[in-house]
């Protein structure tokens, strides 16, 4: 696939304050840290997602999100890559641990007449909801991290968008 005139955005969501919550910032952090991005890869550590998104699948032909998934029944650290019709609107399986999903942003850009293919990888959680604001991830999410950051760079390479190890 040639990306010479094409662009990708990448939305890293989630919360660091909150243990797991925080895995798609943790990703953004060790891509930033240990990868050249090309020009035509834009990384947002977008916290939550929101309309404020909508801009990005105008002007990008892919679009990745890279979020924490709970419900799946499957041990913490667990790694998916899926389609975002797959990730239910409500709660459940494979649902995203955010209010605005890729999905509702890509039928928000289609109400206004935007189209880009969007894809997710996301990790099942431990604890989302601790005690006290924590500014790190639990053990097995931690441990399985450079898989989900392996996936995420994988899932771009796929598309066309290669990114390179420093």
């Amino acid at each position: 696939m040639m990306t010479d005139n094409k662009k990708a955005a990448v939305f890293f969501v989630g919360n660091r304050l909150m243990l797991d919550e925080g895995i798609g910032p943790a990703v953004y952090d060790e891509i930033t840290e240990n990868y050249i991005v090309p020009e035509n890869v834009l990384l947002f550590d977008v916290g939550c997602m929101s309309l404020d998104m909508l801009p990005y699948v105008e002007s990008c032909d892919f679009i990745l999100t890279v979020d924490a998934v709970n419900g799946t029944g499957d041990p913490a650290g667990t790694v998916y890559r899926f389609p975002p019709d797959a990730m239910a609107r409500h709660s459940g399986a494979m649902a995203s641990l955010h209010d605005l999903k890729l999905v509702d942003l890509f039928d928000a850009a289609t109400l206004v007449g935007y189209e880009a293919e969007g894809f997710c990888v996301g990790m099942q959680v431990e604890n989302m909801y601790p005690e006290e604001y924590v500014l790190d991830l639990t053990p097995p999410v931690r441990k399985a991290l450079p898989l989900l950051v392996e996936t995420t760079v994988a899932e771009l390479a796929r598309r066309g968008f290669v990114l390179e190890k420093k």
